[in-house]
């Protein structure tokens, strides 16, 4: 058999993480059968372990991967500064507490649907999920912080740190209430969804 390059090895490693990070959001980590994962990515089952240790190891690298991206979305808000639509923080806000985020479970941020799963984990897997939740506090309190300096006024970075972690716990919050009963009271789901893009900042 002939070797795979290091190219073909880092896309085949990159693919992993990208199906698993689909079906880990979407069903579970412990719901997801290696065999099922390897499949999913178009890769064979024995060759899970050419890439990782073990499937925690994978959901710590998902965790990252995943916060990377959410957290350059707001990146990307912060740097566009505000827009008739709203601050940067009201974009995010509504983005994901929309209908959209709540309906495609399998992508998205995973502060919502991977919380219960790294808190059933390992260390590593938490490691990697708290090092996003700092993350997005971090982004948070420093919008507060500009946005308040801009209108005139000011913010301690005890305070701005305090509405970041309220922010992103309504926000976390709001989205795991509306998945779990948007099928069968979908009335609830909208609604859960409303109240909190409403009130999420004040």
């Amino acid at each position: 058999m002939p070797r795979i390059t290091k190219e073909e090895k880092a896309r085949n490693r990159q693919n992993i993480v990208e199906a698993a990070g689909r079906m880990f959001r979407a069903q579970g980590i412990d719901a997801v059968g290696i065999a099922d994962l390897m499949k999913e990515a178009g890769l064979t089952h024995g060759g899970f372990y050419n890439h990782f240790a073990s499937k925690d190891d994978l959901a710590a690298e998902v965790c990252n991967a995943s916060f990377a991206a959410s957290l350059g979305v707001l990146r990307q808000a912060v740097n566009e500064g505000d827009a008739p639509v709203g601050s940067p923080l009201r974009r995010v806000v509504d983005d994901y507490l929309s209908a959209g985020h709540r309906d495609a479970p399998d992508g998205g941020c995973p502060s919502a649907s991977l919380v219960i799963d790294a808190g059933r984990h390992t260390e590593e897997v938490q490691r990697s999920y708290a090092a996003g939740v700092e993350g997005y506090l971090a982004g948070f309190a420093g919008e507060f912080a500009r946005e308040e300096g801009e209108g005139g006024g000011d913010v301690s970075p005890e305070e701005a740190r305090e509405r970041a972690v309220l922010l992103l716990s309504r926000m976390v919050g709001a989205m795991v209430l509306a998945r779990a009963v948007r099928h069968v009271e979908p009335g609830l789901s909208d609604e859960i969804l409303r109240t909190c893009r409403a009130h999420a900042l004040d």
